[in-house]
């Protein structure tokens, strides 16, 4: 089995959550933390509306990052992001058929370290037709090595109404314990609120940063009026603003709100929304697999917050 994280990465991530703890008192408006251990910070967790089940608020998207050649130098750094997002008390992992061979890196990732008790693993149809859905999704079963799968999703609407169908058929036979829809673009919202108000779901998947706030207007407070859990995808505006920011000097508030890095104070802007319930900033990097993980813990600012500290970050 390819190395764990060093031991460079993992005293950084947990300087990174010391660093979180340290500024947890802040007067700041907040969602209760999860209960420590060892005296260190753990990641919130936030309800599934549908079951009440908690939920670690940052997971780890496989887009790019887990479609690796086994072999490869890239496919021997993963199992460590796999550890560090574990060591942290994140599960949320997700992929879909259209990410290569990532749903597959991440079945045998699991399979050969024997984790798969700790992933809560979510991934998605994207074809048309009943059959050639019911295909594609009885292949990332098999993918992802799994006889039950934790969330399975419409990627991008694709024929929703046929495989949405199968799926609440699924789900009452156990097959998969949470159905839902994604989107990535504002385009599409007009079509994402049509399918909330006619379907029960567990999960949206939707994009939402700092630099692309659409969805605030109509879906996160429809998804919180149905009762339905949000994933955020894009949290760094698809990697654009992260770049942007990267070689700035972090404003000097960061600190006041457990912030060390700006892909921290980015994901921290994501899940201070009140209707988010988890986002999965891709990596294929453990060092950046934990520094995202500490933005899970601590306290979240409120809306006036950022109005007042980051309106002009996004632009």
């Amino acid at each position: 089995m390819p190395p764990s994280p060093n031991d460079a990465s993992l005293t950084r991530a947990e300087l990174l959550r010391l660093g979180a703890a340290l500024c947890a008192g802040a007067a700041l408006p907040a969602f209760a933390a999860a209960p420590s251990q060892n005296d260190r910070p753990r990641m919130n967790t936030r309800p599934i509306p549908s079951t009440q089940q908690a939920l670690p608020v940052v997971g780890c998207g496989t887009w790019i990052g887990f479609d690796q050649r086994p072999g490869s130098d890239e496919y021997q750094r993963l199992p460590g992001v796999l550890d560090a997002l574990f060591a942290a008390s994140g599960t949320v992992i997700d992929s879909s058929p259209m990410y290569g061979r990532s749903e597959e890196t991440t079945g045998e990732l699991l399979a050969a370290s024997g984790q798969r008790d700790k992933a809560f693993l979510a991934t998605k149809v994207w074809t048309s037709g009943r059959e050639a859905g019911i295909a594609q999704m009885e292949q990332s079963f098999t993918r992802l090595r799994t006889k039950q799968m934790d969330l399975m999703q419409v990627h991008n609407l694709v024929d929703w109404r046929t495989h949405l169908a199968t799926l609440h058929g699924w789900k009452d036979k156990g097959r998969v314990r949470y159905i839902g829809v994604t989107h990535y673009t504002a385009s599409a919202y007009d079509e994402v609120e049509a399918v909330l108000r006619a379907e029960k779901l567990d999960f949206l998947q939707i994009n939402y940063s700092l630099d692309a706030r659409e969805a605030e207007q109509r879906l996160l407070p429809l998804a919180a009026e149905r009762g339905v859990a949000v994933i955020v995808n894009l949290p760094f505006g698809g990697g654009g603003l992260l770049r942007r920011l990267r070689d700035k000097p972090l404003p000097a508030w960061a600190g006041d709100i457990g912030c060390t890095s700006w892909a921290q104070v980015l994901l921290k802007f994501v899940l201070s929304h009140p209707a988010v319930t988890c986002t999965i900033p891709g990596t294929s990097r453990a060092e950046h697999m934990a520094d995202n993980a500490a933005a899970g813990a601590g306290t979240f600012p409120d809306a006036a917050f950022w109005r007042r500290e980051a309106a002009d970050i996004g632009r």
